[in-house]
């Protein structure tokens, strides 16, 4: 389990043949023990596997979610990332595999995802696991009938809460719409009750 140390000028436009070669990187999890949160994607897109950086592609919302909900100080952009570590959040993916869209992963996928999720979590132990996106999350644990929001069932010991996915081709949830979930659960995460759990 390793963090990365990152940089913050923006790395340039993938060309096409980049994107196309970017189905065979892996985005590195951002990580550190004893996070308040960890964010947990579904999978890396393409555009985010050529940059090297989670959520990385343009119209994705989690970053402006992520700072209208009071998580950040300021709009970070992907490539500030490791910024998040100081604060207590990091960012891993259910799948490590890159597809050009998260409808490319197949259901088995998502069950090896969770129980990937799940190791990392006994390794980390964050406090708060925030899964973006409801459908792999129902489909990864077997709980069809999940709701968004906090989860009765923890995961490895640790709370969960499932929440929309961020990217741009999500258009059953506005950008609006996350950042008040998101706000949700960070006054949760500072709420007393949260704090003695």
């Amino acid at each position: 389990m390793m963090s990365r140390a990152g940089t913050t000028a923006a790395p340039p436009k993938p060309s096409k043949a980049e994107l196309a070669a970017a189905v065979h990187k892996v985005v590195p999890d951002l990580v550190a023990p004893n996070l308040t949160v960890l964010f947990c994607g579904i999978n890396p897109g393409l555009y985010t596997a050529a940059i090297g950086h989670h959520f990385g592609r343009p119209g994705n919302r989690f970053w402006p979610a992520l700072h209208g909900a009071g998580f950040t100080p300021r709009l970070f952009k992907p490539w500030e990332e490791h910024e998040l570590l100081p604060l207590g959040y990091g960012i891993t993916n259910m799948v490590p595999r890159t597809t050009a869209a998260a409808s490319a992963l197949r259901p088995e996928e998502y069950v090896a995802g969770g129980a990937r999720l799940a190791h990392l979590v006994r390794t980390c132990t964050p406090r708060v696991v925030a899964f973006l996106g409801i459908g792999a999350y129902r489909t990864a644990f077997g709980r069809p009938k999940a709701q968004l929001g906090l989860q009765p069932e923890p995961l490895e010991g640790r709370r969960l809460w499932a929440l929309p996915s961020p990217s741009g081709l999500n258009a059953n949830h506005q950008l609006s719409d996350l950042i008040a979930m998101l706000r949700a659960l960070r006054l949760w995460v500072e709420s007393p009750a949260a704090r003695d759990r």
